[in-house]
């Protein structure tokens, strides 16, 4: 991959930027790729299929690497979309509703200090998770700027940010708050049941991965970079 597809498109504008046409092997073999983002693209995701999807169709059908997309979410990610009336930066959520119409041509990936957790559950260490949540952590000393938490296998959607983190602004990052957010994800998702898990269990297992992943975060929050 060169320069070309993977670069800072401004050097004020502290965004890791990513062209469309990027393989997600190429993406993973950069130094600097998130942390997140290189546990995303590892575990279950096979090197072939890193390598014959590009960052536009990994987007455009998020079910071929859902964690990937949910890891996004979770860091803030924008995408440039080209439009009839020209390229405009949106939120990756927005796009991925498809309230943003037009073709992707990069991503970007704020540059942010963070901290992040992932947890997840699936029938064998191999399989893919059954339900994961990937939450990042925006502090101010103490204090929580913005949170994100993002699951998959929790709602009918490949992968989808809940609304309740967003709650946690102003306050510490304590167990006290994160319990209180895992039980509003729990309320909040609406899961379909299949043979690898009931609507039930996944309910319960967003509430449980929730709080497992904002308590990695916690862990790791002194001094952690994204």
């Amino acid at each position: 991959m060169n320069d070309s597809q993977v670069q800072s498109i401004d050097p004020t504008d502290e965004t890791w930027s990513i062209a469309a046409d990027a393989p997600l092997q190429a993406v993973l073999d950069r130094p600097d790729t998130p942390p997140l983002l290189r546990q995303a693209l590892t575990g279950v995701l096979a090197w072939q299929t890193r390598n014959e999807t590009p960052v536009q169709r990994a987007l455009t059908a998020p079910r071929i690497t859902p964690q990937w997309v949910a890891a996004l979410l979770a860091l803030g990610a924008t995408v440039t979309v080209e439009a009839e009336a020209g390229p405009t930066r949106v939120p990756l959520d927005a796009f991925l509703h498809r309230r943003t119409a037009g073709e992707v041509s990069a991503l970007h990936i704020p540059k942010a200090q963070v901290a992040w957790g992932e947890a997840h559950v699936a029938r064998t260490p191999t399989d893919e998770p059954i339900v994961a949540a990937f939450a990042v952590v925006e502090l101010d000393g103490a204090v929580v700027r913005q949170a994100r938490v993002a699951l998959i296998g929790a709602w009918p959607e490949p992968a989808r940010l809940a609304q309740a983190p967003t709650c946690l602004a102003g306050s510490p990052l304590d167990d006290e708050h994160i319990r209180a957010v895992a039980e509003a994800v729990e309320k909040e998702v609406a899961p379909r049941g299949d043979f690898r898990g009931s609507a039930e269990y996944r309910r319960a297992m967003a509430g449980v991965l929730t709080r497992r992943a904002l308590e990695a975060a916690l862990r790791q929050r002194a001094g952690c970079r994204m």
